[in-house]
């Protein structure tokens, strides 16, 4: 039998994380410590590999269930290989050090053992919650492996030059930064998204070090029952995307 499709061979190499391709991570498990990966994101493995839920401490069982922010964990281990993908979106590697790492939890893909996560506070300068309200600190010295929608811009953030992004759209930041979660309009405009232009919650970075944008907003899955009003506009409660769609792959 002959193919192109013979040319999307595994790639042969030693180290650990490997991207086979853009959407696909490669994970050599042989002589390393096991590695955390979202819950079925496996693809494909090679080898004696084993695969249990991860434990979740009652602080973390808690903190999700009252942020909605928290990871879904399953622990690989064993001598082989394992492939990782998530509706084929565009796999990043990151070497967490010192400065540690801010992340939505939703674009999280796999993750050192060693590393630690807890879940972190937004500020918002109208105590309104909204996407962005909280997000996931990684600390620890490991690689995480984050996912995009499409290629990303990393973008600088130095003293003397802030950034600020959508709020739906910011995949991760260093966690030394000072964040603050803002619109920008008038007091009589906060309860609808920038009046008519259809902009909404926005984070400002100000410090040194990173923020990772990618080139989408978070969206519902088709036909998604978004809700109306004021609270769906700011994903809040029972009306928001977030409470109408608990438990699928955007929530």
């Amino acid at each position: 039998m002959q193919s192109p499709l013979f040319s999307y061979t595994e790639q042969q190499t030693q180290d650990r994380y490997t991207v086979q391709n853009p959407q696909l991570l490669r994970v050599a498990l042989t002589g390393h410590d096991d590695v955390l990966a979202r819950k079925g994101a496996m693809v494909a493995y090679q080898g004696l590999i084993e695969f249990d839920g991860e434990y979740r401490s009652g602080q973390q069982q808690r903190a999700r269930a009252y942020t909605g922010e928290g990871l879904d964990l399953m622990r690989c281990h064993g001598q082989g290989t394992v492939y990782f993908a998530n509706l084929a979106q565009h796999v990043h590697l990151v070497d967490v050090d010192q400065d540690g790492l801010s992340v939505d939890s939703a674009y999280v893909l796999a993750m050192d053992s060693s590393l630690n996560h807890t879940v972190v506070a937004v500020d918002s300068q109208y105590g309104i919650s909204g996407s962005g309200k909280y997000q996931l600190n990684i600390t620890g010295r490991g690689r995480v492996a984050l996912m995009t929608s499409g290629q990303p811009l990393m973008m600088q953030v130095t003293p003397d030059k802030y950034i600020n992004a959508d709020a739906d759209a910011v995949v991760a930041w260093s966690s030394g930064l000072r964040v603050q979660m803002q619109a920008q309009t008038h007091s009589s405009g906060v309860r609808r998204r920038r009046g008519s232009t259809g902009e909404g919650w926005e984070l400002s970075f100000l410090g040194q070090g990173f923020a990772l944008v990618q080139p989408s907003e978070v969206m519902p899955p088709q036909h998604a029952n978004i809700g109306e009003g004021a609270l769906a506009q700011f994903g809040m409660g029972q009306q928001g995307a977030h409470g109408q769609n608990q438990g699928n792959v955007w929530s």
